[in-house]
């Protein structure tokens, strides 16, 4: 309320001024001119790009001029607050600000890149996305039985497949009851079987309809790293790490020196899709 005070009174004031030494019409035009110019386009074409930085540095100015047109303004801002109600906060949506990222890191004068650009549209959106969307499927899923005995060949396509934590399960696939972690198998006497050394508590069950973000809160407050899914009627369906997670946040695939690929999706697209060619050729 004080600066559209301020902004008024300036006005009027130039007005007032021009038409004490001229004729009123004559006093309009120039007005007019001087306030369309001087007062909305050359602040508005050279502040406009930098408004928070300019603003932040002038409050000192903002605050003077509220504290003398105090006794003006606040009888003002109260009367209106009770009329129209306290003024609202510009609210934008996932989208819009989005498109405010994007249109920021394509000046020349912004301090955002490209990759802070990734993440932030990656982290404004993965909470709108599901476990399903990121799932290493069943088909491809590396799986122990509890009863399986633990000797120098398992270790060796363990080291092979370089998986760090591996689903432990029950009679069934469906039935999983605990999570091997790998590095529990350094030094493990051998012919131990997995049921000895599967961390039950370490076990955490999502269904493929949970949202990414509250994901990430399960994997944070359990200080876990792997989750099983499942579907609506119990069924194993695949895993999913915290580093799909991330991933998602930073919309990038982080492949490190033990992954065999970059996307496991594919893989099992590709598994099933070979499956299905055999099967198609005996039938032939």
């Amino acid at each position: 309320c004080t600066l559209l005070l301020g902004n008024v009174g300036v006005n009027s004031a130039l007005a007032i001024f021009l038409g004490s030494i001229t004729s009123g019409f004559v006093a309009g035009l120039i007005a007019t001119g001087l306030i369309v110019i001087f007062g909305e386009i050359i602040p508005q074409a050279t502040f406009a790009r930098h408004a928070l930085k300019i603003g932040a540095k002038t409050t000192w100015l903002v605050k003077f001029f509220i504290f003398v047109l105090f006794p003006f303004s606040w009888p003002i801002a109260w009367s209106l607050d009770q009329v129209l109600g306290e003024e609202m906060q510009t609210i934008y949506s996932k989208k819009e600000l989005m498109k405010i990222v994007e249109e920021h890191k394509r000046m020349d004068e912004s301090d955002v890149d490209a990759d802070e650009e990734r993440i932030v549209k990656g982290a404004l959106s993965f909470s709108d996305k599901k476990v399903e969307s990121i799932i290493t499927p069943r088909s491809i899923v590396y799986l122990l039985n509890e009863n399986v005995v633990i000797d120098k060949n398992l270790l060796e396509e363990i080291k092979r497949k370089g998986v760090t934590r591996i689903p432990v399960y029950r009679d069934s696939i469906d039935n999983i009851i605990g999570v091997l972690y790998s590095k529990d198998l350094i030094n493990i006497k051998l012919r131990t079987k997995a049921k000895n050394v599967y961390r039950k508590e370490k076990l955490i069950v999502v269904s493929k309809d949970l949202k990414l973000d509250k994901l990430l809160n399960i994997f944070i407050k359990n200080k876990a790293h792997l989750a099983c899914v499942t579907n609506e009627y119990g069924e194993f369906e695949g895993v999913v790490t915290l580093e799909d997670v991330v991933e998602e946040i930073l919309s990038v695939e982080i492949v490190d020196e033990t992954d065999k690929v970059a996307d496991l999706q594919i893989k099992a697209k590709e598994k099933a899709k070979e499956k299905i060619e055999k099967m198609s050729k005996k039938f032939d």
